[in-house]
Parts: C-alpha cells; structure tokens; sequence
C-alpha cells in the first residue's frame, strides 16, 4: 500500500476512471433511493460522506471541466449536510434533492463514458 493512503482509497484510485465515475453514479443513486425512508437518514449521512471522498480521489485525475463539475457536486451535498435538518425534515425541500441528485447521477454517468484521462 501507498504510504499515505487508506486501504480504500488505494483500492479505488486504481480502478478505471469509468469505473470510479460509475461507483460515484451508483452512490448517487443509492442516496436517492434511501431517501423514501425517514429510517435511513444515518445511511444517506454515510452515502454523503462516503460520496465526498470519491469526488476528491476522483477530481485530480479528470480534465478540468470535469473535475470542476465533481466540485459543483461537492457543493451540492455540502450546502445539504450543512442544512441537515431543515432539507431531511421538509418534504419539499427532499424533492428538490432528489430532482437535483437524479440530474447529477446521470451527468455522472454520462461523464463516465467519456476517454479516460491519462494518470500521470
């Protein structure tokens, strides 16, 4: 293991830059989905926070247009955990998330079928 990094992150930076930006669209997802039940607010937390690492392992490897994307996204989600509870506990403040979060997994995803960047 690279001195330095977590065994995580290690594991994911190796992996493709599709591959990354898929694990990012799925997280996405899967914050979308866990949404619907007042019972997951603890897993969304997790997602966030899980999704917040890989957009920093994920940005240095991007063009700049992209990497400024994933940090339009890392704004996104850290102006949510800031206003935690007023965005969990208002019904439509939640389904402005959801839209918003439905919009980025799908520029993410399309973001992954771009060429690869070449790591240095």
């Amino acid at each position: 293991m690279n001195s330095g990094l977590t065994y995580e992150q290690e594991a994911f930076v190796l992996e493709s830059i599709p591959v990354r930006l898929g694990k990012l669209a799925t997280n996405l997802a899967r914050i979308k989905s866990s949404m619907s039940d007042s019972k997951h607010e603890d897993v969304v937390k997790s997602l966030i926070r899980e999704t917040m690492y890989f957009l920093e392992w994920i940005a240095p490897d991007l063009d700049i247009d992209n990497a400024f994307e994933l940090a339009s996204l890392g704004r996104f989600l850290t102006r949510w955990l800031f206003n935690w509870e007023q965005a969990w506990n208002n019904i439509d403040a939640k389904n402005q998330i959801l839209q918003e979060l439905g919009i980025w997994s799908d520029s993410v995803l399309q973001m992954s079928t771009l060429p690869a960047v070449q790591q240095s």
